[in-house]
């Protein structure tokens, strides 16, 4: 396998950047790619219920959880204290695929395209600021750039694109 595919989704907060990576990735699973994500929290999450065994396990001060059916499995790795993992580490820990799909992390050197809706509390552009961001996509029209600008809701286009910039190959194409 050739060295990994990564393009971004970046934008702040309100801005359709997780609407968009949901209908990238039916788009892109559609035309017959396997797709990962990988999703920035600037803030505590949790994947897991309150009293659940995993959830009981964590608590209990377990490194990682593991849970695993016949249908899905997940790993649960608590920091305890240690510094966040670096986007290359994270990477790192992917299994192989076609293309990664990343939501948040704006600052990292990666392709990726900037969403914009007027809903967005902050509507300061990125673009201007950040080489990496290669396309803007927006529920309304954008004035002085030179990047490609798509309707925020134009999925197969902004997927057009993504295969363009990362130059994946549609199977059997």
């Amino acid at each position: 396998m050739s060295a990994m595919k990564i393009f971004g989704i970046a934008g702040w907060k309100n801005s359709g950047k997780t609407g968009l990576m949901v209908r990238l990735v039916t788009e892109l699973t559609r035309r017959g790619y396997i797709v990962s994500t990988v999703k920035h929290a600037h803030h505590d999450f949790d994947i897991d219920k309150v009293g659940a065994d995993s959830y009981r396990h964590r608590e209990a001060g377990a490194h990682e959880v593991t849970i695993v059916s016949g249908t899905r499995f997940a790993i649960m790795h608590e920091l305890r204290g240690a510094p966040e993992p670096s986007f290359k580490e994270i990477l790192a820990r992917l299994a192989p695929c076609d293309l990664v799909l990343i939501e948040g992390y704006k600052r990292e050197p990666i392709p990726k395209v900037e969403a914009r809706r007027l809903e967005s509390a902050n509507r300061e552009p990125l673009a201007p600021t950040d080489p990496h961001i290669c396309a803007i996509a927006a529920d309304h029209p954008v004035e002085g750039s030179d990047l490609p600008v798509f309707e925020l809701d134009d999925t197969a286009a902004i997927a057009d694109f993504v295969e363009k910039v990362t130059g994946l190959q549609r199977k059997g194409v």
